[in-house]
């Protein structure tokens, strides 16, 4: 049986773009506590410069298919 067939990629694709989803805006917040973090200002926020969005970005790619993969192993192992 292979992890990505028919009915999988359907369900990889779905996880992968909730995931992409929530965490871009959990990176956001995320990436401004870093950043003002030493600092007393509870307000500021920031959007992420170019190269830092790009950092983001491959990062979630990365996570958000090793989630939609786990999705369906999990579930294939549940069968």
């Amino acid at each position: 049986m292979y992890i990505i067939s028919g009915q999988n990629k359907h369900l990889i694709l779905v996880s992968f773009l909730v995931y992409i989803f929530v965490n871009v805006i959990e990176n956001l917040i995320h990436y401004n506590i870093g950043k003002f973090s030493n600092k007393n200002i509870d307000t500021d926020f920031e959007m992420p410069t170019k190269k830092d969005w790009i950092k983001i970005i491959i990062v979630m790619f990365v996570f958000a298919l090793l989630q939609g993969l786990l999705t369906v192993w999990f579930q294939n192992i549940n069968k």
